[in-house]
């Protein structure tokens, strides 16, 4: 797109604002974005944290990394350049969720900091980012695969494999620290709801 073309774009306003949905939902809308290893949990534990949420009244949503890749981003794969791509857009997806009130748990490897730096800053609110390191020793995850994954990229079969092949840059400062090497998914989900409590997204 040109900067003429550009110029020609505008934001249309509506009359409801985040705050007004707010009030309806009884809590705060945020973005709670699940990176780590392939295997890690980070489905398992945003599919767990949606249905403990929901069953407290809250709206929530969950955008998966292999869901979205069957639609949204069916034509990108899996070069550094098509990851970036991959997730800028669900970076504003998720601020759209986010603005309609949504606790919308994001659950994408997303390797590389500056692209979780990136869908941080596309959230227009400061403090709505709310990034959650899922860790898991490398052999733990390896055990697990339950996809088969890493066996196929230890033979050669997969390239540019998170992990193996590929780097995943460790979050430096995320708001939340999951071991799901040590923690039960219980425990884990209990340190995210108690984060969101004490930052006054959900009610206590």
């Amino acid at each position: 797109m040109t900067n003429h073309e550009k110029a020609n774009i505008y934001w249309h306003q509506g009359q409801i604002r985040k705050a007004d949905r707010e009030r309806l939902s009884g809590h705060r809308g945020a973005v709670l974005w699940l990176t780590g290893l392939p295997a890690s949990g980070k489905s398992t534990v945003a599919v767990a944290l949606e249905k403990k949420l929901f069953d407290r009244g809250c709206r929530t949503y969950i955008l998966d990394g292999d869901n979205i890749r069957h639609g949204l981003n069916r034509d990108l794969g899996f070069s550094p350049e098509d990851r970036t791509e991959n997730i800028r857009r669900i970076g504003e997806v998720a601020r759209l969720f986010c603005d309609c009130g949504v606790l919308t748990m994001v659950a994408f490897i997303s390797p590389y900091q500056s692209d979780r730096q990136a869908a941080r800053e596309a959230a227009e609110e400061p403090g709505t980012f709310i990034e959650v390191f899922v860790d898991c020793p490398l052999a733990t995850c390896e055990q697990r695969d339950p996809k088969g994954m890493y066996r196929r990229a230890r033979a050669g079969e997969i390239q540019g494999f998170t992990g193996i092949s590929a780097p995943y840059e460790v979050p430096e400062k995320p708001e939340i620290y999951l071991d799901t090497g040590i923690n039960d998914l219980s425990a884990c989900v209990d340190t995210v709801i108690r984060y969101l409590e004490m930052n006054g997204f959900i009610p206590a």
